[in-house]
């Protein structure tokens, strides 16, 4: 995969970057050519060699139709996930490091259907926020929208997820104190 400099790209688990450019190296094997990336979201450097940019899973920033299948995917009503934290947790991590925006999408969905039934464990949280920063941002780019604006619909999306399904019943059923009736 081949990237020109000044196109933007994504780097897993950093969001999105700009290919600033592209320099030939000297090392003790030989030459390397590598890909020097600006990440946008906090201006740092990062190098990464040109036959290596597939391994780390430097890509092409996704396309308006593969963002409506991103939306499509958060309010489809399906969640699957590990049920032990530990099972959950190298799920979830293995899935950030492909850098597929489906699969952030995948982490932030479970993550946030759990984080509705109790407290998610620091490394979940923080794993939490991440995705949906490297989803809302991607989208945004692509969309050329607002990352508010992509906030409410990605938050509108998951809710349609979590709603109760009328065919099926209720999901939870409310809880209440009992009255003891003296007749």
């Amino acid at each position: 995969m081949d990237f020109a400099v000044g196109e933007k790209v994504i780097y897993p688990n950093h969001g999105i970057g700009v290919v600033e450019s592209i320099q030939t190296r000297a090392t003790p094997t030989g030459k390397i050519s590598l890909y020097q990336l600006r990440i946008l979201s906090n201006d740092s450097r990062v190098w990464i060699p040109q036959q290596n940019a597939g391994g780390v899973g430097l890509r092409h920033v996704i396309s308006q139709g593969d963002a409506r299948k991103i939306f499509m995917l958060l309010g489809d009503g399906t969640i699957d996930q590990h049920p032990n934290w530990k099972g959950r947790f190298k799920e979830n991590s293995d899935k950030m490091r492909t850098g597929s925006l489906h699969e952030v999408a995948v982490v932030l969905k479970g993550l946030t259907f759990l984080a509705r039934k109790k407290s998610l464990s620091f490394r979940e949280k923080r794993m939490l926020d991440r995705a949906k920063f490297l989803l809302i941002s991607e989208i945004a780019e692509v969309e050329g929208k607002t990352q508010a604006a992509v906030e409410e619909r990605v938050e509108k999306a998951l809710a349609k997820t979590f709603a109760p399904d009328p065919a099926k019943g209720s999901i939870q059923k409310p809880v209440g104190v009992r009255v003891k009736s003296d007749a």
